[in-house]
């Protein structure tokens, strides 16, 4: 039987120190419950909606591997093992959705990922603090107002008729475009969306990580000659690199989500094959048509790809030096 006493191991030949024996996680939490019950107990709230409401309905996944019947219920309704993942595979819808998916998705990252970045830096090099702040309440309003409200300004904006781009565009003796009709144009159009609506929320966690830097070390800087856009090179930006590693790493798990309100609002049928994506795609099969099955299995292949990549790219994240996500 082993003893629980602490090991005792030499360092340099003449002491000796003592290493604790590993606790098991149970016994960690048991301590940290008892050192800080007050910050578990501000916890508990939201640990409890996410037991709740996404983990245990997780256990409806079951039906993606049943010919579901909503009369018969789960328990009554016949397995089928991986037949409806074999039928999505095998349909020509697949590659369609797949490639919308990706694209709209790799132009986010391309683009999109990188703005509050840009943004957070040049509003740190901002003294002037009342400026400052009116420059973040306009940048943050966007992210308050619905998809609904965007989509309508959208086409306030762009509709060919009564569009006011297209209506300064004959003022100025262009021809008009149908910029909402257009397949050409709609991923990008989506994107530059998401990219007013969100852009400015997203420099939140940008600014309070430059926050957390040493004021001395930009003196430091300063005291040894470096400009502002040095100091910004060679502090700033360093200082950021765990977080932008960390949401670039969760932004890789929702690689296959594109959003579907976004999407369903700007949904017309001149775009149909660039803007059918899964998410679309999902709710007009497993609503629309009742395939509850067919549309879960879609669901939970969208999961385990995000899943995947996120354990890949958290791996590969260790491997470079970065902390990760865990």
């Amino acid at each position: 039987m082993m003893s629980s006493d602490p090991i005792p191991v030499r360092t340099d030949g003449s002491r000796l120190r003592t290493v604790p024996p590993r606790q098991t996680y149970l016994r960690k939490l048991i301590r940290d419950l008892r050192r800080e019950p007050y910050l578990y107990l501000l916890a508990l709230p939201g640990i409890l909606f996410f037991v709740i409401f996404k983990y245990v309905p997780m256990w409806g996944v079951v039906i993606a591997f049943q010919n579901y019947s909503p009369l018969a219920g789960v328990a009554g309704s016949p397995w089928v093992g991986l037949e409806h993942f074999r039928t999505f595979f095998e349909t020509p819808e697949f590659w369609l959705l797949f490639r919308n998916t990706m694209a709209i998705n790799l132009l986010n990252l391309a683009l999109f990922f990188p703005l509050p970045i840009l943004i957070a830096l040049l509003l740190n090099e901002l003294h002037h603090v009342v400026y400052k702040r009116i420059i973040q309440s306009v940048l943050y309003l966007p992210h308050f107002l619905s998809w609904v409200i965007i989509t309508g300004l959208t086409f306030t904006l762009l509709a060919k008729g009564e569009g006011l781009l297209n209506h300064m565009m004959e003022a100025a003796g262009l021809e008009r475009k149908d910029f909402l009709t257009n397949p050409d144009g709609f991923w990008l159009l989506v994107t530059l969306q998401s990219m007013w609506k969100e852009a400015g929320w997203g420099t939140i966690v940008f600014l309070a990580a430059i926050a957390g830097v040493d004021p001395q070390i930009y003196e430091a800087c300063r005291m040894d000659g470096a400009s502002r856009f040095r100091q910004m090179w060679h502090v700033t930006l360093p200082a950021l690199r765990g977080v932008v590693i960390i949401l670039l790493i969760l932004r890789l798990g929702d690689i296959m989500d594109v959003g579907f309100e976004q999407i369903f609002l700007m949904y017309n049928g001149a775009v149909s094959d660039v803007a059918e994506v899964f998410d679309t795609y999902v709710y007009r099969i497993g609503i629309g048509r009742g395939q509850f099955s067919y549309s879960t299995a879609i669901g939970l292949f969208k999961s385990v790809v995000g899943l995947v990549l996120v354990l890949a790219s958290n791996k590969l994240a260790k491997k470079l030096g970065q902390d990760g996500v865990f």
